[in-house]
């Protein structure tokens, strides 16, 4: 009787087959699980981390009373008569702080885009009554708005850490960074319509910016992180050193 041929090697080939798949699903693959999990809690851990459970849309839940009475906290801080603490709520799982359009002391998003993208038109117009307007001025412009922005974030972020705050977060170091532009949209203004008046308007916000800073990085360290020594001088120091460099920051975005 005649056998037939290629049977063995197809029956050891599934063999093989089903043998390496099964070990591909409960050995290699519960180890990638393994490793995707870890990988996974490590980037939510440090999410929350920086983010604090909130969420971008939280920076942006503002109305236009919040958005008047910020701009001229900003602006006039010396005028701001309430307290500089934010407003914390008990919800399920702790403590939460309100949204800006509850509580004037929220940091929010809305403002320093839309200061920045005013920022960018200002000059493009700027650079057009000068007669220099051009595409790849307003790219340097753009460009330079960035880095500038940037620069005050490293600035802040630095500075925290170094005074003990460092679970800030990241968001929060964006947002008051880039109020810095409501003051030098304003100063950018004022060169636009009498290039004198420049020299008077870019140190008040300069100074006004320095202000609202120290008081909010004093509710951050103190009241927030609890982590702030009244009597420690080099927190007043370094503090000192944020309120000085808004002057240099606002010429140089300022002067066009």
């Amino acid at each position: 009787m005649q056998q037939p041929t290629g049977s063995t090697p197809v029956a050891m080939d599934g063999l093989l087959y089903s043998a390496g798949s099964e070990f591909m699903r409960s050995g290699l693959g519960a180890y990638g699980e393994k490793i995707f999990g870890t990988g996974r809690e490590y980037v939510q851990s440090n999410i929350s981390r920086y983010f604090s459970g909130n969420d971008v849309q939280y920076y942006f839940q503002v109305n236009h009373q919040y958005v008047k009475n910020k701009i001229r906290v900003i602006l006039f801080p010396f005028l701001h008569k309430g307290h500089w603490t934010r407003i914390a709520e008990q919800v399920a799982g702790g403590l939460t702080y309100k949204p800006p359009r509850y509580d004037i002391n929220a940091p929010d998003l809305y403002i320093p885009f839309m200061a920045f993208g005013t920022y960018v038109v200002l000059c493009g117009y700027a650079l057009g009554l000068l007669g220099r307007f051009s595409p790849e001025d307003m790219s340097l412009k753009f460009t330079k708005a960035l880095l500038g922005w940037a620069a005050e974030v490293l600035l802040l972020r630095c500075s925290l850490y170094a005074m003990g705050s460092a679970d800030a977060p990241i968001l929060d170091v964006v947002s008051y960074s880039g109020y810095s532009f409501v003051g030098i949209c304003m100063s950018v203004l004022a060169r636009m319509i009498w290039s004198y008046s420049f020299y008077i308007v870019m140190p008040w916000t300069s100074l006004c910016m320095a202000v609202f800073l120290v008081k909010t990085l004093k509710r951050m360290l103190y009241a927030e992180s609890r982590s702030y020594d009244r009597d420690s001088s080099r927190h007043h120091y370094i503090l000192l050193f944020i309120a000085v460099a808004q002057f240099p920051l606002f010429f140089w975005l300022g002067y066009q």
